[in-house]
């Protein structure tokens, strides 16, 4: 596969995630629970049939060759998966995208203690900016009663990390058998709060719709596309290409449903995205030890 071909595939992929948040927002009476459960069940389904294509084998084949890491990764991502979910239920999309662009610094201090991969000194310098574009999103969050979303959006960040330094010891081509895996155990969570916490497991056929579409066409497939393309694009360029999910995210609700960003989320924002860039950029010149982390 060509790099413009690869990079292309993660633009899209990259696309496809920033509907998420809208989506969201176009759900009737579904709550968080009932959500993480449908929706994981066809990004489970879209992962293993991209996953069969992509390294051509059967659906058996894939389940046979899970193992001890990707059970791992997929428990990681599921805890990441659930806190999304309520990141974005509780706080503004703007805010949960942005402070999600700070996984690349979670996974640089998770590589330092667990991998001894000790972050260079800009790394640092761009931590220490990332933190205060944060701290402005979260400040803003707490006048505006978002204060408990933005923690969410943290802890999910958090857990995104622990899944990419797990991928980075993984012997499989790719993390999609810990996204299966991933997608399997929300699945279990969900329908299990579902039924004692939540609203129970049936919901309108309006919001049924719209969660099978955000889990297989927009998170199962977006997944998919960047797993597909990172393999072939260096992974500082791969998370400079990824940033047009946290771009394009808050401009669809703006667009369709007039959720504007805060001056504070402009401004803090703009800082995480900046700090991101230039980590990425300085990784692609200086080849950093987490330049492979999902390749």
């Amino acid at each position: 596969m060509s790099k413009l071909y690869a990079s292309l595939l993660i633009l899209l992929g990259g696309t496809c995630m920033s509907f998420v948040g809208l989506l969201l927002r176009l759900i009737d009476t579904a709550d968080g629970f009932q959500i993480l459960a449908y929706r994981s069940i066809a990004i489970s389904l879209m992962v293993v049939l991209v996953a069969c294509l992509k390294r051509r084998i059967s659906p058996g084949m894939f389940l046979r060759g899970l193992d001890a890491n990707d059970l791992k990764m997929g428990a990681a991502l599921a805890i990441a998966f659930s806190f999304y979910i309520f990141a974005m239920l509780y706080s503004s999309v703007a805010s949960t995208l942005l402070i999600l662009t700070t996984v690349p610094f979670f996974t640089a201090i998770l590589a330092w203690f667990f991998l001894g991969e000790v972050p260079a000194r800009l790394t640092w310098v761009c931590m220490i900016a990332a933190v205060l574009g944060v701290g402005l999103m979260v400040s803003d969050g707490v006048q505006l009663g978002r204060s408990l979303g933005n923690i969410f959006a943290l802890i999910s960040g958090f857990f995104f990390a622990i899944m990419l330094v797990l991928a980075r010891n993984s012997k499989q081509p790719d993390p999609l058998g810990g996204t299966f895996l991933a997608g399997v155990i929300s699945v279990i969570i969900g329908l299990g709060l579902s039924t004692t916490l939540g609203n129970g497991l049936i919901l309108s056929a309006h919001d049924f719709a719209i969660i099978l579409f955000m889990g297989a066409f927009t998170i199962g497939l977006g997944i998919a596309l960047v797993t597909w393309g990172t393999g072939f694009v260096p992974a500082a360029e791969a998370s400079l290409l990824l940033l047009i999910e946290s771009l394009l995210g808050p401009v669809w609700v703006w667009l369709f449903l007039g959720e504007a960003m805060t001056v504070a989320e402009m401004i803090g924002g703009a800082l995480v995205l900046f700090s991101v860039a230039v980590l990425a950029l300085s990784q692609k010149k200086t080849k950093m030890p987490l330049d492979n982390l999902i390749d």
